[in-house]
Order: structure tokens, then sequence, then C-alpha cells
């Protein structure tokens, strides 16, 4: 899972729930794929749980309390910290970025989500890599692909970007709460469909996936955990060429895999 390249890999997480980090198999895959990484100047971090149009920029100081956007957990998880330092550069990039006559929003005080500080606990535990959060302005797969693309240039800088949802996230269909559940029929089949579109790089079906893929729509009832992998996919040198699928299986019958592009 080493790169030839001098820059930066994208990545797309899957990056669960924050008792995900009781699983030492997705932990120790985490920790291996961040150390076959060339280590980040930044990290550039688009979640499924943060929906905004137009694209919003998060803080941008160090020390911006986490949002803990879930309910229902033991105490440990809302006490968890990750204070990175800010990306105050980074963020003008982005916004430089981004087409004239598309606006870009500031919000000093909105800080990481679990779906950006769970999965780099883990990656980057030491919080020495400056991070910053961007918005999912759209949930359309073309603009999130052409987003991406714009972002392209952040990765010859050493800039890690990483779109982080899930391959699954049907919660209202799951009928078996524990880690090692079996994948219900919808979230096998929707992620083997997944699995070989990335395979063939074929973008045009991923993108076409609410009318194309089996297991919809329980497999996502709502599609905002399918789409960073788009901003993913459009951040690649050749969407649809170099994809490296990292991590597969399951948790609570929900798909994990993960993947890198070049």
């Amino acid at each position: 899972m080493t790169t030839d390249s001098a820059t930066t890999p994208a990545l797309f997480l899957s990056h669960g729930a924050p008792p995900l980090v009781d699983s030492e198999l997705w932990v120790s895959q985490l920790q291996c794929w961040a150390g076959d990484l060339p280590h980040p100047t930044a990290i550039l971090v688009v979640s499924a749980h943060w929906e905004s149009a137009p694209l919003t920029i998060g803080s941008t100081t160090t020390g911006t309390p986490l949002v803990y956007d879930f309910g229902g957990f033991p105490r440990r998880f809302y006490e968890v910290t990750y204070t990175s330092p800010g990306a105050p550069e980074l963020a003008r990039q982005v916004a430089a970025l981004m087409p004239d006559d598309e606006p870009v929003v500031q919000q000093p005080h909105r800080g990481l989500d679990h779906g950006a500080y769970v999965p780099l606990t883990v990656m980057y535990p030491d919080a020495d890599i400056p991070v910053l959060q961007i918005s999912l302005p759209t949930l359309d797969p073309e603009r999130l692909l052409h987003l991406g693309a714009r972002l392209r240039p952040l990765r010859e800088q050493g800039v890690l970007i990483i779109g982080s949802g899930f391959t699954t996230h049907g919660l209202p269909f799951l009928r078996d709460p524990r880690p090692e559940a079996p994948a219900p029929g919808w979230s096998a089949e929707f992620d083997h469909w997944t699995a070989e579109q990335l395979a063939r790089g074929d973008v045009d079906a991923l993108l076409d996936f609410r009318h194309r893929a089996p297991g919809m729509p329980y497999a996502h009832p709502t599609v905002e955990h399918f789409a960073p992998l788009f901003v993913t996919l459009g951040a690649s040198d050749a969407p649809g060429r170099g994809i490296d699928q990292v991590v597969d299986g399951f948790w609570m019958g929900l798909a994990k895999r993960s993947f890198q592009v070049a």
C-alpha cells in the first residue's frame, strides 16, 4: 500500500461511529494504512456529518472544541480530545481554488466532527498535523466530483484529502446491534457492487449508484455517507484508475470498505 508518487494520495474512509475505535481490527488497519502513507503537511476532511451550502470552511484555530454529534454512547466518547493545529493557510488555498461564481463561507467556531476526528485519533494520534474540515456543499455526485478535482492541486503540496463516510449506512434497517453481526443482504450486495465498480474504475456507474446499485435504498436511505466518496474520486489524478481498496469487511453489518486513489 505504498505509493511511488511524490503526490499524496486521497482517501475515502468508512469512519464508523465512535465505538469503532474499540475494534482492534479496524484500529490496526488504519494504523498500518497511515504508516504506509507519505507524512502529510496538512489534512483536509470532507465528512458526511457536515452538510452546508455554499461550501463552508470550518475553524482554522488550534483548540476549537470538537463536535460530539452523536448520542447514546458511554461518557468516555464525549471526553475525547484532538487538539490538532489550525490550518489557516490551507483554508485560504481552498477558498482560492473555488470558482468566482461560487461563494465560500467561513464558520470559525465549527470544530471537527466525529467523521473527521475519530479516524484521525487512530491514524495520527499525536495530533501534530494541521487539520481543516470543509462542508459537503451538495449531495450531487457530479458536483462533488468537480469539487474533488478543484482540490486536487493540494495533493502536490502534501495535503492528505479525506472523504469520510460509510460504504453502507442503512441504520434504520439493522436488526443486530453486535459489532460482529453478519451483513444484511442489502449491505453485502451494495458493498460487492461498489467493490466491483472501483476495481473496474467505472466512475459513471458509481455516479448513478442510486439507480444501478443493488441494495438501494436500504444501503443508503439518505446518501450523505456515500457522497464523500465522490470528492475522493474527483481528487484523483485520473478518476477510475489507481484505486487501491485498503479496508473491507463489516461492522454491525455495515460495509467499512475504504480506499485510496493516486
